[in-house]
């Protein structure tokens, strides 16, 4: 049994039997049709891989990891937040007349700040540190700038990434404000699975463990059905992990550097509504 599938049956039983519902409450995401779009919830929820171990991808569903990979990068590699820079439409409902999102995400990796050594964006200081000050431990990232928040079409979900060095591993978390447990966990777990290996690979070190830190996990009313029926299935294996060994420049990395040998999943022919 893949142990993502694990842990991602573990968090939707507690939410489904435990959580808290907000049908009650008035709520900001709609649905397409008008509908308020509630959840049920649970607070708190922390979540550990081992990447030494395996990797982290959910079989009960199909993972498109290709562009899972490209999203990532179009982030933490093109620094970018025109979805015109993208190689898949799931941004397009929050860009505006010309594919941008606002000051988020991507942007706010890039924009360049002052240090002693030079000025650099957040991911070249990660970057930088990673390979010349690995027993810090302030190299993290944040996205959650407040004085941008106003021109952001979604402030950011998964918002910040602390990583920490433990000889020659390098270990990381990642904290995220709001979960969509449905459409987004298993796709943004493999997803920062995948930055950690890189990350790791370019400064020489080995990835160890993934913290996910998600303070509201939530599963949508009208998801409720469909994670009922995936947390049913028998998990399959998780695939072997490969990255690219020949790349040691982080923006090198394409989609094509990652490979899942053997990756199995079940599928899911019903449509998923996306709340806005």
């Amino acid at each position: 049994m893949s142990y993502a599938d694990e842990v991602y049956k573990q968090n939707c039983r507690d939410i489904l039997e435990n959580g808290f519902s907000d049908e009650n409450l008035e709520v900001r995401p709609h649905w397409a049709d008008g509908t308020p779009a509630h959840t049920i919830k649970k607070f708190g929820v922390v979540n550990r891989y081992d990447l030494s171990k395996e990797f982290p991808i959910m079989t009960l569903r199909r993972t498109y990891w290709k562009s899972a990979v490209d999203e990532l990068l179009w982030i933490w590699q093109k620094k970018s937040s025109n979805v015109n820079d993208l190689n898949s439409h799931i941004w397009d409902a929050w860009a505006d007349e010309t594919g941008s999102i606002g000051k988020a995400y991507g942007y706010q990796l890039g924009v360049k700040h002052h240090y002693p050594e030079g000025d650099m964006d957040q991911v070249d200081r990660v970057l930088f540190d990673l390979k010349h000050n690995p027993a810090s431990r302030r190299i993290l990232t944040n996205l959650y700038n407040h004085h941008d928040l106003s021109e952001m079409a979604l402030y950011p979900c998964a918002y910040s990434m602390t990583f920490n060095v433990s000889g020659k591993t390098l270990n990381a978390i990642l904290n995220q404000r709001s979960q969509d447990m449905l459409t987004a966990n298993g796709w943004n777990v493999m997803q920062y699975a995948a930055l950690v290996h890189m990350l790791a690979q370019v400064s020489g070190l080995e990835a160890g463990e993934l913290v996910h830190v998600i303070a509201d996990a939530h599963i949508y009313d009208r998801h409720v059905p469909i994670v009922e029926e995936l947390i049913s299935r028998k998990p399959f294996d998780a695939p072997v992990f490969r990255l690219d060994p020949a790349v040691t420049d982080f923006y090198a990395f394409t989609p094509d550097s990652v490979t899942l040998e053997g990756y199995q999943c079940h599928p899911l022919d019903q449509p998923i509504p996306v709340a806005v």
